[in-house]
């Protein structure tokens, strides 16, 4: 079992729809985001009806001859507002900066570069190894708020603003157990909740939309692993086990095998198929939630400088995506250009 394999899969699984096309804060396409996978606080989902899920399940079989044990990974992205502040007056060093001295504003330039506010995020990971499947495993977990502050210099080394970035306490659990059906074959469920508590937000849709983000589970997926078994498939289950996987209830969430060997499952809420590969010709991860590589970075080469400019600033992947497109070789371009896989003969139509 490589579960550093199968992350390469979930990492464009984690980040899928975390920033879309043109890239840019100043981008109306940007003002709101689709997010996959969001688990909210239970108060918020309650108000929407149970429309908006506070937890997800993962339910699939294991084949194992003898007592197995499982490695769990529950991954997912704490959003961080970043916060653009002016300083009233001038300071040198951050020690004579106070609080009532930062002004937020929308939009700062400092030593010829701009900043505007924007989300930004972190990948946080549960991770329980060595699961006794005889038992059940009941993990709570909290991931404490955080503020930090960024000081801005300008040519002269004065400190003319700040970057606030802020995240909220996330609490949530992870529950794993297990049912045997078979000598050889167990139901094995994971589930995961936000358990963060929340009240009501009087601001605007949007405003509270961006509020209720920095207390979910964003693009929550979770990874099974075993050393000793093999999962069955639950898109095409082998021949006799056709009931006991329709008996597998997976809620917000869909579950493939991951490797060859069968050994890890990939629970995602993007749909996906059993042994999901990157594609050999993607230079890297673009981020958008209708990922086409070439017509993306043909669009990213039309985009103006200034343009470009407010997208290297956005944030470190935003950058990364810009450089690797302007560098992306001729041929790379090519390899992009259509690709033909898994050829089968045809047979000759009966005259």
């Amino acid at each position: 079992m490589n579960l550093d394999q199968v992350e390469k899969i979930a990492e464009a699984v984690l980040y899928e729809g975390y920033m879309l096309y043109p890239y840019r804060p100043s981008s109306v396409k940007n003002q709101q985001r689709w997010n996959f996978g969001v688990l909210y606080p239970p108060a918020y989902c309650a108000l929407q009806a149970g429309v908006e899920p506070s937890s997800m399940q993962t339910e699939c079989l294991l084949k194992a001859q003898s007592p197995s044990r499982l490695t769990v990974k529950v991954r997912f992205l704490q959003i961080v507002q970043r916060s653009v502040g002016r300083l009233r007056g001038t300071a040198t060093e951050a020690s004579e900066v106070a609080e009532q001295d930062i002004e937020l504003v929308h939009r700062l330039v400092v030593a010829g570069r701009a900043y505007q506010p924007w989300q930004e995020a972190v990948e946080q990971v549960i991770c329980c190894e060595e699961v006794d499947l005889a038992a059940t495993a009941s993990r709570p977990f909290t991931f404490p708020e955080d503020r930090s502050v960024e000081y801005l210099r300008d040519e002269r080394g004065v400190i003319a603003g700040v970057l606030v970035r802020e995240r909220k306490a996330i609490n949530g659990s992870l529950e794993i157990r297990s049912k045997q059906c078979l000598d050889d074959i167990a139901k094995v469920t994971v589930q995961v909740q936000n358990l963060t508590r929340w009240d009501p937000d009087k601001r605007s849709d949007t405003a509270a939309r961006d509020a209720i983000l920095l207390q979910s589970l964003v693009s929550a997926h979770t990874l099974l692993g075993t050393e000793s078994g093999e999962f069955l498939s639950l898109l095409e289950p082998p021949a006799g086990f056709e009931d006991l996987v329709a008996q597998c209830q997976n809620i917000g969430t869909w579950p493939v095998l991951a490797t060859d060997a069968a050994d890890a499952v990939l629970s995602s809420p993007i749909i996906l198929y059993d042994h999901p590969q990157i594609a050999p010709e993607s230079a890297g991860n673009l981020f958008d939630s209708t990922e086409i590589d070439e017509i993306l970075s043909l669009r990213i080469l039309t985009l103006t400088e200034e343009e470009k400019r407010e997208m290297r600033q956005s944030d470190d992947r935003t950058r990364g995506i810009l450089e690797r497109t302007e560098n992306m070789p001729e041929e790379q371009f090519m390899k992009l250009h259509g690709v033909l896989r898994g050829l089968t003969a045809v047979k000759e139509e009966m005259r």
